[in-house]
C-alpha cells in the first residue's frame, strides 16, 4: 500500500540526510526512465529499476559527481564549511553551504530547481 507522505515546509539551506537526498530526487536531476528513481515505503529515493540501490547524493560521490559535473559546481571555503556555486546557463540562481561538499552541491542544486523552501515528507526531516 502506498501513502501519501505529509509534507512540510523546509529551508533548503536546512535540509540535511535523506531530506536532502529526496529534495535532490524530485527536483528533476534523477528520473524513472534514466536512473530508474522509486521511493521505497519511507518515501526515501532509490534508483536502479529491479536492481535498486539508495539514491543519496550528499553522501555518495558517485551519485553526486556527476551533478557536479554537470552543473558546473564551483566550490570556496566558507565559515567552517563550503560554498557551492552553479555555473549552468539554464539554472537562474543556484548557490548552497554546507559543511562538506555533497551537501553544499546538492543545496544548491535543490535550490536552483525548487526555490529557497521545499516541502518534504515529513518523515524524512530530522528532529
Amino acid at each position: 500500500m502506498n501513502t501519501v507522505p505529509v509534507l512540510v515546509d523546509v529551508a533548503v539551506k536546512d535540509l540535511s540526510g535523506a531530506a536532502l537526498d529526496w529534495a535532490i530526487a524530485v527536483s528533476g536531476c534523477v528520473t524513472v526512465e534514466g536512473n530508474g528513481l522509486r521511493f521505497d515505503l519511507l518515501h526515501r529515493p532509490t534508483v536502479g529499476g529491479d536492481f535498486s540501490m539508495p539514491y543519496q547524493p550528499s553522501t555518495n560521490w558517485s551519485q553526486a559527481g556527476p551533478l557536479i559535473d554537470k552543473y558546473k559546481a564551483c566550490f570556496a571555503a566558507y565559515d567552517y564549511g563550503y560554498l557551492c556555486l552553479l555555473a549552468h546557463n539554464d539554472l537562474h540562481h543556484g548557490q548552497g553551504k554546507g559543511p562538506d561538499h555533497l551537501t553544499a552541491a546538492c543545496r544548491a542544486i535543490v535550490a536552483a530547481h525548487l526555490g529557497d523552501i521545499v516541502k518534504v515528507p515529513h518523515c524524512l526531516v530530522m528532529p
